[in-house]
């Protein structure tokens, strides 16, 4: 057992505490509130006291492709052609080993975790690179296994044994932390036939699914009127693909896909309807601002999303498309973002935006049980952030120095399941050196 101290702590589900302190027991939060009345009950019990300091629940990220961080800047001369992206992407990936891609995921796992990040929604082809690296470090997720590029109804059956068969060897190896899920890709990669196989399979297996939907205008003039670089390239590949002539979201719904309750990423070209559809089937939103912007695919009505009642996270997506695999960057870009939109109705809070990066990110994944806030019985995932750096002084709302002042480098301490794995600037499991001079040979591949 063991108590940390420090002058505020935010349990996110009640009002921050100064003078605060949490106690930990193995794995758990045994309680948490003023240090004086802490320290009165608990005693004979080792004491760290970080001042200057926060002590807040490690941050969520619902959607990471944490397979592609090699790829960091590498596509950035393409930015401008979502398809040319993914085409340079797809055939760039060909030229990796498996040691390459697992190489790339530990990296990207060691970069979420320097950045407060202990828990993934990660999406991989290569599903066991995402998932060793969460394992190795001693992160937690679930690591969704991705189907192959295959939209033709007639490829249904064989795409779906080929994506079980991969799902079912990640099953096999589930840890207490790392949880395994599935991933249709998007509306115009996946068949219709085997959107219904992998729902069905869902249902009857407990299985968490997460999807690419509404993310851009080639998307949705697809979806919408059967036109586009995706019409195009389906035409030239003889693939059979009928457009629905409705959104993504409403294509999803009428497949029955939304009945399972899937984690959509992205949902950036979406209707007062597709909302509407969202909340009521209560599925769930990734929302990616940086990735969004970069790739110049829009801003998702992030405050309608909150306003609506439906439950959202933060992702970073990849690295290829933002750079960064930094949920408390996405949290400021996300609420920034969302104050510049034309129809908003307010600001949304700093509070607001911190409570999404991290108790509303473990509710999309089903955790809020376990993660997401400080309160007696979670895991203690939890962080350590120094509010002592000229850029946050004074702190006059602890909310807003966290979110508008603070940086990822400000983060001290990070725990996971009552385990020290980050400290003073220090990844404690791997050799961080050795793996950045293979990252740069990867690069050099590239």
């Amino acid at each position: 057992m063991k108590i940390l101290t420090a002058d505020f702590l935010l349990p996110i589900t009640s009002q921050p505490i100064s003078e605060a302190a949490i106690v930990i027991d193995k794995d758990k939060i045994i309680a948490v509130g003023k240090r004086a009345e802490i320290l009165e009950k608990f005693v004979n019990v080792d004491i760290e006291h970080f001042s200057n300091s926060v002590i807040m629940p490690s941050f969520v990220n619902t959607h990471s492709h944490l397979e592609l961080t090699a790829f960091r800047g590498f596509l950035d001369n393409v930015e401008d052609n979502f398809f040319s992206w993914l085409i340079k992407l797809t055939k760039s990936r060909e030229n990796l080993s498996e040691t390459d891609i697992s190489s790339s995921a530990l990296f990207g796992a060691v970069e979420g975790l320097r950045a407060g990040i202990t828990t993934f929604a990660d999406i991989g082809r290569f599903g066991f690179a995402g998932f060793n690296a969460l394992k190795t470090l001693g992160l937690r997720g679930t690591l969704f296994q991705e189907t192959d590029f295959s939209p033709d109804n007639s490829t249904a059956e064989k795409d779906f044994n080929n994506l079980i068969n991969k799902f079912s060897h990640l099953k096999a190896v589930e840890t207490e932390l790392v949880k395994v899920g599935i991933s249709p890709h998007a509306p115009y990669s996946v068949s219709p036939q085997l959107f219904k196989l992998i729902t069905d399979f869902s249902k009857q297996n407990n299985v968490e699914i997460t999807i690419h939907a509404a993310e851009s205008e080639m998307e949705q003039s697809l979806l919408m009127t059967g036109k586009g670089d995706f019409a195009d390239i389906f035409a030239k590949q003889n693939l059979s693909w009928k457009s629905p002539k409705v959104s993504s979201i409403q294509y999803l719904r009428d497949l029955g896909v939304l009945e399972i309750k899937p984690l959509l990423a992205h949902c950036i070209l979406v209707s007062d309807q597709d909302i509407e559809i969202i909340a009521e089937t209560e599925t769930k939103i990734a929302h990616c601002p940086k990735s969004n912007a970069k790739l110049n695919h829009g801003i998702a009505p992030y405050q309608k999303f909150v306003d609506s009642g439906i439950k959202v996270g933060l992702g970073s997506d990849s690295v290829a498309s933002n750079n960064t695999c930094d949920i408390l960057e996405e949290a400021r870009f996300a609420n920034l973002f969302s104050r510049t939109i034309m129809d908003k109705t307010r600001f949304l809070s700093a509070e607001e935006s911190i409570y999404t990066a991290t108790l509303g990110g473990a509710s999309c994944l089903g955790l809020e049980s376990e993660i997401g806030s400080l309160e007696p019985g979670k895991q203690a995932d939890l962080i350590v952030v120094n509010l002592n750096d000229s850029s946050q002084l004074p702190t006059s709302d602890i909310y807003s120095a966290i979110l508008f002042a603070t940086s990822s480098r400000d983060i001290f301490l990070t725990m996971c399941a009552g385990k020290e794995l980050y400290r003073d600037k220090k990844v404690l499991l791997i050799n961080e050196l050795e793996l950045k001079t293979e990252i740069k040979n990867i690069a050099k591949k590239l």
